[in-house]
Order: C-alpha cells, then sequence, then structure tokens
C-alpha cells in the first residue's frame, strides 16, 4: 500500500500526496497561468495529485473541474483530498486522455491545462517507479496526444494551457497548430534575471488566428528570496 501524507496549502486546506503523486511549484504557475473565470468548464489533464484543480478550485471558483490521470492511485489520492476539505467542483476522472472524450462532452470545455510529461520517450534517465516513469517521460501519451484531446474537448475560443522544459518549446507549439489550436501567449520562467529560463508556459486558443504575445519573463527568486510575483502566486492572488 503507497504511503499517503498531506500537504498544507492556504485556508486549512490540505492535499494528499504521496512518493509518486506529488507537486511543485510549476503547478502553482501555471494554475496561475490559466486564471480560469467563474462560469468556466475546465478540464486538468494528467492531474496527478490533482493540486492544479485544488488551487483553481480555490482561487478562481470555475464551475466545474474534471480532473483526468490514467493511474488509480493518482485519482484516489484526488478523491481523498476532494472529501477532506469538502471540494464541490472538482470530478476526478480514471482514463486514457486519448480516450476521454468518451466521459466529457466534446466541444464543451472552456479550459484545459496540462503539465505534461516533460521528457520524450527513450530520452534521458528513466526515474525508477513506474508511476514515477508515466508521469516524467512520454510513454503512455505524448505532446501530439494532449493537444489532439483538447482539441476534441475545447469549445471554439476555448484555450489549452500547458507548461513545459524550453527544449520542448517546439514540440508543443508544432502539436498544438496540428490540432488546430493557435499558441496565443507564452511566457518563460527564470530563477533570477541572470539565469536562462527553466520552464515556460503557454496557452493556445482552439480555431484561434495566428498571433502570439511572448509575456514578461517571470522570476522565482527576489532581492530577499522568493519574487513578489511568486509569493502573490502562492498566497492565492490573482496576478492576471
Amino acid at each position: 500500500m503507497p504511503e499517503f501524507t498531506f500537504e498544507a496549502l492556504r485556508n486549512e486546506v490540505e492535499i494528499c500526496v504521496s512518493e509518486d503523486h506529488k507537486f511543485g511549484t510549476d503547478s502553482f504557475l501555471l494554475a496561475d497561468f490559466a486564471s480560469p473565470r467563474h462560469k468556466d468548464k475546465v478540464c486538468d489533464l494528467g492531474t496527478g495529485c490533482g493540486i492544479i484543480a485544488v488551487l483553481m478550485s480555490m482561487t478562481f471558483s470555475p464551475e466545474i473541474i474534471y480532473g483526468v490521470d490514467i493511474q488509480p492511485q493518482a485519482i484516489e489520492q484526488l478523491r481523498i483530498t476532494i472529501n477532506k476539505n469538502h471540494f464541490e467542483n472538482i470530478f476526478p476522472i480514471c482514463g486514457d486522455i486519448k480516450e476521454i472524450h468518451n466521459e466529457i462532452p466534446c466541444g464543451a470545455i472552456d479550459v484545459i491545462t496540462c503539465n505534461p510529461p516533460y521528457k520524450a520517450a527513450n530520452s534521458g534517465i528513466e526515474s525508477l517507479s513506474e508511476a514515477q516513469r508515466i508521469a516524467r517521460h512520454e510513454i503512455l501519451c505524448n505532446i501530439n496526444d494532449i493537444c489532439r484531446a483538447s482539441s476534441r474537448l475545447l469549445k471554439y475560443g476555448g484555450k489549452l494551457c500547458i507548461c513545459n522544459r524550453p527544449e520542448r518549446l517546439a514540440d508543443v507549439i508544432s502539436a498544438m497548430k496540428a490540432n488546430d489550436i493557435e499558441p496565443k501567449s507564452l511566457r518563460f520562467v527564470c530563477k533570477s534575471p541572470d539565469t536562462a529560463p527553466w520552464l515556460f508556459l503557454i496557452s493556445g486558443s482552439k480555431g484561434g488566428k495566428p498571433f502570439m504575445k511572448v509575456l514578461p519573463q517571470l522570476y522565482i527568486n527576489g532581492e530577499n528570496g522568493f519574487s513578489n510575483e511568486l509569493l502573490k502566486i502562492y498566497g492565492g492572488g490573482k496576478t492576471n
């Protein structure tokens, strides 16, 4: 049996985590970047422990959030978090994103988020556990599968928001455009002004016209620790 523990967020919310399904700073950045509206229907693909769905529910309170993951343990952790904290707008779904259009109405979603596997299949040193390999390497799905599934689920004008490593930027843009999702905004994330980006955040619009805005860089560190913007994101302030 996996060992579950709880990580405290704000407002006394606790999220169920394990060695295989936990979270990092990139999840906070993506949830803030997506910034769904109160009336939106949202889907978080590859939700893991559900941190992005939880953060969006806490900060933006969209109408509904589907948290989708193919790994039963991840969905079990999300269910534990939902029950413990009494979230009423998060709905966990255990399933393959390539088939998820059978469980979520096509063309009905306003915002999709995805913190995908960063490493291409057969590249780099693979993580030790099967769950970690699935989460970090494109074993069960790749970026094109994610964009294809998103294109089916999104309504016209709906947006897909993804974070990934800078070396995968060309792959992500190509997959978006191949699936009728036009990249619209791009933001790089750096540790500090004198370091190269370690992450990017990108959003694309279903059926949008070509035009992509490159936003100012987001810095993790400030003069005395975390930057003011990151502290605001961690604290639940709406930055967009």
